[in-house]
């Protein structure tokens, strides 16, 4: 699920960066595109409750879940960001957004499968 986030807010940072470079704001079909990566983030938030919940236990559960509900705040905020601000400038805010969910999600990993 973790690979799926990050290889998904990749592709939407490299689009929105296109249309940043372009002058272009953000479009519907990006903030569609962001509330899917939103969902997916959603079902990591269940299926580490899920874990949590079964006995799996995670180094430091505090860690983990302040990157998960950061990472589901993000992309909402950039979204605002974008309907309210139609200049290229939300195209940047949501590259900034999706790179440091990138990001979220390689610590994420990092935190439930080698427990660091």
């Amino acid at each position: 699920m973790t690979w799926c986030i990050l290889g998904a807010c990749l592709l939407l940072a490299g689009w929105a960066g296109i249309r940043a470079l372009r002058d272009k704001p953000v479009i519907f079909v990006q903030l569609i595109a962001a509330g899917v990566v939103v969902v997916g983030i959603v079902a990591q938030m269940v299926l580490a409750a899920v874990g949590i919940g079964s006995g799996q236990a995670s180094p430091d559960p505090w860690l983990l879940w302040g990157y998960l509900i950061t990472a589901l705040v993000l992309l909402p905020a950039a979204a605002w960001w974008a309907v309210l601000d139609r200049t290229k400038w939300s195209s940047v805010v949501l590259v900034v957004a999706a790179f440091a969910i990138a990001a979220m999600q390689l610590r994420i990993w990092q935190i439930w499968v080698l427990g660091e």
